[in-house]
Parts: C-alpha cells; sequence; structure tokens
C-alpha cells in the first residue's frame, strides 16, 4: 500500500487533502509503461503530434483559474502569479507544439556522397521539479521533451503536487496517449533516485538544490545519462549612481520578495555605487514597508504569500539572527510560515547571509566603489545564474552584463525567464539550458548518415 502523504496550505499550516507517494516498484513500473509507450509515441508524424500538443494548451487554457487556484492554497502563491505560471504551462506548450515540425537536420557537403543528420528523441526522460514553481518548471521540462518525441515520467515536489497532479489528467482529458506524460508524486529518495539508477530512463532534468544537483550528476554519469540541472543562485542587483534611483528602489522588492524569495533567480544582493548607497537606502526602506504580504487565498492584492514550510521558515529566520536587520514590513501572525521582507546591510562579504542563498524574503546591501569593484563583488560567488545593472550608460550597462558570470542578466530590469529565450546558469546555479528555441534539440540525439554516391 502506498504511503500518504499530507499536503498543506502554508499560509495556515493546516491540511488540504493527502496524496499517495509512489514507492520504487511504482516507479519502475511507470518507467516500464513510459518506455513502452515511447516507440508508438516517437512514431506519431509530426503535424499529429503538434496537434496533440495544442490541443493540451487549449485544455490548460480553459482550467488556467482552477490551477490557478490549486497554487494558490497549495504553494502560497499569489493570484496574480499563479494565474501568469499556468498560463506559462499553456504557451509553453503552444510554443514547443511548433517544434516538431521544425526538428531539422542538416545536409552537409561531403566527397563521394550525401551526409545528412537526423535528430531522434532520447526514449524516457525522468523530470524532478520544485516546490517553488511547481507548474511553469513542470512544463519547461515536458512541453520540448515530448514535442521531440519523448515520452516523460515527471515527479512534483512533495509539497507541491496537485497542480503537477491535475496537469497528468488534462492531458489525457486532452488526447495524449497514456504513459506519454505520466505524474508520479513521491520522495526524491524514493522517485527521482530511481531515476537516476534505472537504466531506461535516458535523460533527468532537475530543479533544485545545488547539493542535491551534484548528487544526481554524480549518479548519472554511472550510466553516461544525459542530465539538465537548474539548481541555486545568488543573484546581484547592481545600482549606479547614475540611473533613476527612485526608479531602481521601487523595482528591487519585487526582485527578491516575489515568491516570498523563494526563487532562484531573486536579486537577494543589492550592489549600490557609495556615493547613491544612502539615499538608495532611504528609497529602498518606503518600499519594502509598503510591500503587501497576506494570505493569498483572502485577497487578491498580495503581493508576497508564506513560506512553504516550517522547516523553510526555520531556515530563513536562522539567517536573519546572526544580523542587525536595517527595516522590515510587515507580515501576518498566526499558523502559517510567515517571515517579513527583510533587508540587512553589510561590509563584509564573507558573511553567510551575503554569500549563501537565503532562499527567502531577505535581501543584502552593500556600497562598491566603482564599475570593478561591482563586477568583482557580484563574480565573488559559487553561483551564476541571473542578475541585473541599472545604470543610464547603455556601455556601462553592456560592459557589465558581458562582465558578469551568470546566464540570465537584464538592464534596468529585473526580466529573467521568458519561454522562447534561453534560461540556465554558470558555475554551480546549473549545466545546459532549458527554453528558448532550441530546447527540443537538448532532448534528442544528433545522428549522422553518410550515403555513398
Amino acid at each position: 500500500m502506498s504511503e500518504l502523504h499530507t499536503v498543506l496550505n502554508p499560509a495556515t499550516a493546516r491540511p488540504l487533502t493527502e496524496v499517495a507517494l509512489a514507492s520504487v516498484a511504482d516507479t519502475d513500473a511507470a518507467i516500464a509503461a513510459a518506455h513502452e509507450a515511447f516507440a508508438s509515441w516517437r512514431a506519431v508524424g509530426p503535424g499529429e503530434r503538434a496537434a496533440l500538443l495544442r490541443r493540451f494548451a487549449a485544455v490548460v487554457d480553459a482550467h488556467v483559474d482552477e490551477l490557478a487556484e490549486l497554487e494558490v492554497r497549495n504553494a502560497g502563491h499569489t493570484w496574480g502569479n499563479a494565474r501568469w505560471e499556468a498560463g506559462n504551462v499553456r504557451d509553453c506548450l503552444n510554443y514547443y507544439a511548433g517544434a516538431p515540425e521544425r526538428l531539422f537536420g542538416r545536409q552537409i557537403p561531403v566527397a563521394g556522397g550525401t551526409d545528412v543528420t537526423f535528430h531522434e528523441p532520447l526514449g524516457v526522460v525522468g523530470i524532478i521539479v520544485p516546490w517553488n514553481f511547481p507548474m511553469p518548471i513542470a512544463g519547461w521540462g515536458f512541453a520540448p521533451a515530448l514535442a521531440a518525441g519523448n515520452t516523460v515520467v515527471l515527479k512534483p515536489a512533495e509539497l507541491t503536487p496537485l497542480t503537477a497532479v491535475r496537469l497528468g489528467e488534462l492531458a489525457l482529458e486532452a488526447g495524449l496517449p497514456e504513459h506519454v506524460l505520466t505524474v508520479l508524486p513521491g520522495a526524491g529518495a524514493v522517485v527521482g533516485a530511481r531515476f537516476v539508477t534505472h537504466p531506461l530512463v535516458r535523460k533527468v532534468c532537475f530543479t533544485g538544490s545545488t547539493a542535491v544537483g551534484k548528487q544526481i550528476m554524480a549518479g548519472c554519469a554511472e550510466q553516461v545519462k544525459r542530465v539538465t540541472l537548474e539548481l541555486g543562485g545568488k543573484s546581484s542587483n547592481i545600482v549606479f549612481a547614475d540611473t533613476d534611483l527612485a526608479a531602481a528602489a521601487a523595482a528591487a522588492p519585487s526582485a527578491v520578495f516575489d515568491n516570498a524569495g523563494q526563487d532562484c533567480c531573486a536579486r537577494s544582493r543589492i550592489l549600490v555605487e557609495r556615493s547613491a548607497y544612502d539615499e538608495f537606502l532611504a528609497l529602498l526602506e518606503p518600499a519594502v514597508q509598503a510591500f503587501r504580504v497576506a494570505d493569498p487565498e483572502s485577497t487578491e492584492d498580495a503581493q508576497m504569500g508564506p513560506l512553504i514550510s516550517a522547516r523553510q521558515q526555520q531556515r530563513v529566520r536562522s539567517y536573519l539572527d546572526e544580523v542587525d536587520v536595517a527595516f522590515a514590513g510587515a507580515a501576518p501572525g498566526g499558523d502559517g510560515y510567515w517571515v517579513p521582507p527583510s533587508v540587512v546591510t553589510l561590509h563584509d562579504p564573507g558573511a553567510r547571509i551575503w554569500r549563501e542563498e537565503v532562499f527567502g524574503p531577505v535581501v543584502a546591501v552593500m556600497p562598491f566603489d566603482d564599475e570593478a569593484h561591482a563586477v568583482e563583488l557580484a563574480n565573488d560567488t559559487e553561483y551564476g545564474l541571473s542578475g541585473s545593472i541599472f545604470t543610464s550608460d547603455l556601455g556601462r550597462g553592456l560592459r557589465v552584463a558581458r562582465a558578469v558570470e551568470a546566464g540570465n542578466l537584464s538592464v534596468n530590469s529585473h526580466s529573467a525567464v521568458r519561454y522562447w529565450t534561453p534560461f540556465g546558469g554558470y558555475k554551480a546555479s546549473g549545466l545546459g539550458r532549458e527554453l528558448g528555441p532550441d530546447a527540443p534539440m537538448a532532448f534528442t540525439e544528433e545522428k549522422n548518415v553518410f550515403i555513398a554516391h
């Protein structure tokens, strides 16, 4: 009998429902069924596969509000975020529905014959989804994988399985053949680990902590198994004195407190040019205090909800206990997992709160002296996922963007992720890229065929 896991509402700490967790035997059966389904799915004509993905997108679109409500209750996301996230799944499916008919090979000039290449699907892909963005990250994996002709077994996080389970049901409703997309709730040490060790799983996509990502990468090496890793971040928001400081300060809270700071792209380090440091902090304080933190289920105006769990709440508080908080916003009381949006000021780049990924509504602010010093501080981290640069000098913006070691940077904004542009990190922030026009290729083998004349 499967173990039952109680799913909680993080805003209230009250139970929502129970979900059965898969065993190793359940996982093996799902992988075997996905492998069997692969033979027929890869043979589906490109146009028909594209039509099925568009139909899946249309069914998701018809259930956006339902999916959003599940995410508000299960993950504590705001209504605005949750609706965007459900819509992002729809948009990814529509975007990658264009891929089956565009998985082009090449004809390469050779002597004595004709040389052509083909992109062929890998087989069964195991996707391990985190609890911070359960819907979009699932879609970032399964949409291009399915488009390329693979079958998918997807493991949602134990804390936030509800939208993934519903997406699996909607896939069948849309007409995807059984076992082409299987959603398998379960523990990481059980289901996720079996993805790594099972020989029929030919690729693992993991989003989560760098520590676990390293274990998955090492495990996949045993079978020379493909892996994509989207891991941690400690991104910088670099503010130069020549920018519109009021605009930069007004934009900073959402860049780190969105989703209660539980975002690998969170700009959790703000670097401010020393001559503008005091003025920026004076502008930042009212922006932080005005940030609306509330139970998202009770109001659509909330800008930030709770942390996902008591464990995460305790982790974030442990960082705050080590430092003096310069100023903070407000947060509800009660039984939910709340931490107010908090700002600390630092001058020591060796401080734990400056170096480690807090994954909560905490931002550290530090002054820098000049452009070279800003780049030095920004790059002084094991991570390299995202970041922002605020300056009125376009040349400086480009120079700093090229110098910062991160995969996703924006100038005079905090934009980071679009489904039609590539996403991924440098250094310990990950391996490979998701999204963008080339994502389906990462779920294929390239075959070269020479035909003698």
